[in-house]
């Protein structure tokens, strides 16, 4: 009884590796010369520049119209804007983007240099706005006398202003701008009664 268990086992595990073999030798057969391990051509390298119309009038911004199975160009790197104006919030409690440059900044588990300038104590001091309350609540709305451990690394949520222009087109408006916008709806004149 013990042997016909491990024969079933052993049975199942030579399907599920032809099954794996077969299917590996379909779908890599669909590769280019350079990853299947032959010379790279030039054309399989060569990417089309950023600011290249995607072929066909399809949107392909992330893509800029490389195919799916070869490696595009990258772009180059967006300049970071270290001027240290604040840019407006597109909506409410949209973390605020940084407006310097943040390059070397050591933020681990034993050190957080955004809080040398951000902690509430030296905010004054470095003239930098403090970080919010919130980032001083665990997750039962319980305010701690540090930072929550979930709010500790500043990076998950803000990011620096760079000169990098948007992946696709955008025309969100905020909440002002529709407001500023909108024709008012006008005001019926008062009914004058007879008493």
């Amino acid at each position: 009884m013990r042997n016909k268990s491990l024969l079933i086992a052993v049975g199942l595990t030579a399907v599920l590796g032809i099954l794996v073999f077969v299917a590996g030798w379909m779908f890599g057969s669909h590769r280019g010369p350079a990853e299947a391990g032959g010379p790279a051509t030039a054309d399989s390298v060569a990417a089309p520049p950023v600011d290249a119309p995607p072929p066909g009038g399809q949107i392909d911004a992330i893509r800029r119209g490389v195919p799916i199975d070869q490696e595009g160009a990258p772009p180059p790197m967006a300049r970071v804007e270290n001027a240290d104006i604040k840019r407006v919030r597109a909506y409410p409690m949209q973390p605020p983007t940084i407006p310097h440059a943040i390059d070397g900044y050591q933020v681990d588990k034993n050190s957080n240099r955004c809080m040398l300038c951000h902690a509430r104590a030296n905010a004054a001091t470095f003239q930098a706005p403090p970080v919010s309350v919130t980032h001083y609540m665990d997750r039962d709305d319980q305010f701690l006398a540090t930072i929550s451990p979930r709010r500790y690394f500043c990076n998950q949520c803000h990011v620096v202003q760079t000169d990098a222009k948007p992946l696709v087109a955008n025309n969100f408006q905020d909440i002002d701008s529709v407001i500023a916008t909108t024709p008012a709806a006008p005001v019926a004149p008062a009914k004058q009664g007879s008493e």
